[in-house]
């Protein structure tokens, strides 16, 4: 499969209907989502493996590892609502992707790779460690979005307990007008996707 073929596929996969602030509900737009799947799947990181998604929303992370060949995927996530959106999307799509409901502290699912967009830690301050912690626990090799500007802090969080950031990488993100705390139609950050190893 190609990049862009991945991309227009990830394309068809639905938002939030009602996203929920506390959790920090942004769907990873397809364009990245895409970008950061292939480079995982260029480096061996997904065809004939199993895959954890954690905190998967509507399953853009999912379906994109169904997509390039997971021989197992398995997504997470503590919103009913998200997952209902989720189980549509793996209809739609006709994914061999199964979807669970629970908190990502009680998940105990080992993976060759983990994938997660954890909320930025902007609405419940330090959101993004357990996250961290817990796709830590879980497999040797972790994918994740934080904001830019934390680089520095997630590299010697990761490195405190044995891992190396490998690779980073970064994008604009753009999220748009959501919630009614939000002031502009969209808002552009930075953001950096590390590999954990």
């Amino acid at each position: 499969m190609k990049k862009k073929d991945l991309e227009m596929g990830l394309q068809r996969v639905a938002n939030f209907i009602d996203p929920d602030p506390s959790l920090e509900q942004y769907m990873t737009p397809a364009s990245i989502a895409s970008d950061i799947l292939f480079d995982a799947y260029s480096k061996g990181d997904i065809a004939g493996l199993k895959v954890v998604d954690l905190g998967c929303g509507t399953g853009m992370f999912s379906i994109g590892s169904w997509m390039l060949g997971a021989s197992q995927v398995i997504g997470f996530d503590i919103s009913e609502s998200a997952l209902s959106v989720a189980e549509e999307n793996r209809k739609n799509l006709e994914a061999e992707v199964t979807f669970i409901k629970s908190d990502i502290l009680d998940v105990e699912e080992g993976a060759d790779t983990v994938f997660m967009n954890p909320p930025f830690g902007c609405q419940n301050r330090n959101a993004d460690r357990a996250f961290l912690d817990k796709a830590m626990e879980l497999s040797e090799c972790v994918y994740s979005i934080h904001m830019a500007n934390t680089l520095d802090f997630v590299t010697g969080y990761c490195r405190k307990r044995g891992r190396d950031v490998t690779y980073y990488k970064i994008y604009k993100y753009e999220i748009p007008h959501t919630f009614s705390f939000h002031t502009k139609t969209k808002k552009t950050v930075d953001v950096a996707v590390v590999n954990i190893r």
